[in-house]
Formats: C-alpha cells, structure tokens, sequence
C-alpha cells in the first residue's frame, strides 16, 4: 500500500507540525508535550474547557475540531492508539478557565485508562473534570450491555452538543449532561469494504475478499457482526438503519439528526447515494431530519466504508446543533 510518508515512525509529529503550520490561526502546541494543542484564540474566564482525543489516523478527528464552538484542547496519541496522560494533563491545565474541563472521548481500554489517570492528576492541581465516554456503535454490543458499546462517528455530535453548551455558559455539571444526553440518544453502525494499513507495517489491518464487505465493522477495524457479499447501496442502509433504529426509543413524529460518515477512501458519490436512501427510509417511517451532515467525520486512514449515525433530538439538543461552529476542518455557519 503506497503512503506519501518519509520516516514512517514519525508520522504522527510531522502531521502534527504541518497541521499547526497550516492552521495557526485556530490552534498552537503546547511548550509542555508536542502531543497537546490548543486553541490559539483567547477563550473567557468562567468558560467550561471542552478536551477531546484519541489516537491519530482518524482525521479530521480529533484535532480537526478544535475551535470556536467546539473543542479548545485535543490530546493525540498514536495511530488508533490512545493518548497518554501527559499531554492530557497538559491541554486541562492550559484549558481551565476556573470551571472545570470535560474529558469527550471513545470508550476504547487505553483511553479509559489514560483518561481516567489524567483526570486524577488534574484533581492534584485543583481542577474539577467531568469524563463522557462515546458508546454509540450498535454492533459492538447489545442493547443491555450499552456500556460496553465502542464510539465510533457519533462522538462528533456529542462533540458538537457539548461546545455548545459549554460556549452558552453551562456549568461543568450541566455540560457533562449535554454530552451524556447526546450520547444515550446517538446510534450507529458501519460497514467495511477494504482495510487499512499503518505506516510503520505497510500490512492491511484486516482481510477482506474482493466481493466481500464487513457488516458493523469497527474504525479500527474490529471486527462486525458478519462477513457478507458486497450488496447495492440501499440494501446496506436497509440492514444498517434496521440496527440502529431497532434500537433507538423513536416514533413518528420525531426529529433526528442524520451523519453519513465516510471511513476514508469512500467517494462521495457513494456517501450521497447512501444518504438519499436514509432520508427515503426515514420519510417514509415519518420521522424527520432535522439537520444532516454527510461527508469525512471521523476516518480510518484510507480504510474502505461508511457508517451512518442517527440522534434523536428534542429542542434544547436543536438549539445545540444549530450553534456556530468554527474549525479547521469544520465550519457551521
């Protein structure tokens, strides 16, 4: 697999340098950890600090999102790899603004852990931090194991409802809801068509055949509920949508927020083709959409698929959704 790379070992600090180098209006590294960035813009005292992370290889996420309206701090770690509790610790101390900061990340082992230690050192230095874990992948676990359930695109919108929240001047506690909120009303699956291949191996992370796709694969290629024969595109939605909706508390006459979610080397053409036959599905089941968001959100390196999202909003996450964004690699007007 060719990659434009040159020491595949230093992947991740020379995307980091030329990130800052391109976006130095919206973000700055820290002095403490090259692994820590943060706003470059002056954010106001008594402000919730909104931290997000994980590992690299997922871009634009995570750092793709830091900026006004969403995140101000993003710790990076390795490929599909979490970050370690330093450049954590480092983005809460310089985020804080006397009210506390929310750790946003996927519930993923390492950065469980990696988290957790972080917000433990930042009670030493006397800052309150609240943690929402991501859980909206349908096809990582049942219903009533939830919890064990991975985050995959629909952190992007507990991302989004969070900054909000934050940005109108919610408390720590009140912000940490939101996000809860987001979460326990997102759900998602995706599908798989090729794999990926990390820099330092050149190998694909996982095997699939040339008619074959993965049904509920994973963003870091974790494996789905089933192997199956490529399919038209409107029976993919089908199968995924059945998942998601079967799972979701949802009636007629609801509002949702639709998230066409390309995992890197999906056209889209393809993700635009997918999206007309939720909107299709959704229309004819009587439940409206109320915002849409279609195109690359949280990827996998070149990685093959797509994943679709879908939250269930009432009118105080509406009133979230529709806040000002302004990113990088994400501008909501």
């Amino acid at each position: 697999m060719k990659k434009l790379i040159n020491n595949p070992e230093y992947v991740v600090e020379e995307m980091i340098d030329g990130y800052v180098k391109a976006h130095s209006s919206y973000v700055k590294r820290l002095e403490g950890n090259d692994r820590a960035l943060v706003t470059s813009k002056e954010t106001k005292e008594g402000k919730v600090g909104i931290l997000i992370g994980g590992g690299s290889g997922h871009e634009p996420a995570f750092m793709g999102y830091v900026g006004a309206g969403m995140a101000d701090g993003v710790a990076i770690g390795n490929i599909f790899a979490s970050p370690p509790p330093a450049p954590i610790l480092e983005v809460t101390k310089a985020i804080d603004k006397g009210a506390g900061v929310v750790y946003l990340y996927g519930n993923y082992a390492g950065d469980v852990m990696n988290f957790g230690m972080a917000a433990d050192l930042a009670a030493m230095e006397d800052i309150q931090v609240e943690m929402v874990l991501a859980t909206d992948d349908v096809a990582s676990a049942p219903k009533e194991e939830k919890d064990k359930r991975r985050g995959i695109a629909g952190e992007f919108l507990v991302y989004k409802m969070a900054g909000a929240a934050a940005d109108f001047g919610y408390d720590l506690k009140e912000v940490a809801r939101v996000a809860r909120k987001a979460n326990e009303n997102t759900r998602s699956m995706g599908v798989g068509l090729s794999s990926c291949s990390l820099p330092q191996t050149g190998e694909p992370s996982f095997i699939l055949g040339d008619d074959e796709m993965e049904v509920g694969l994973g963003h870091h290629g974790e494996p789905g509920i089933r192997k199956a024969p490529v399919d038209k595109a409107d029976n993919v939605v089908d199968e995924l949508l059945d998942n998601i909706l079967g799972d979701m508390e949802i009636n007629k006459g609801d509002d949702v927020v639709v998230l066409v979610n390309g995992l890197g080397s999906t056209p889209l053409m393809e993700l635009y083709i997918m999206f007309r036959r939720v909107d299709e599905v959704l229309k004819e089941k009587g439940i409206n959409i109320y915002r849409s968001y279609v195109g690359e959100y949280i990827t996998s390196l070149e990685m093959g698929g797509a994943s679709i999202t879908v939250t269930k909003v009432d009118d105080e996450m509406k009133k979230m959704v529709d806040h000002p964004v302004d990113c990088p690699m994400f501008v909501q007007r």
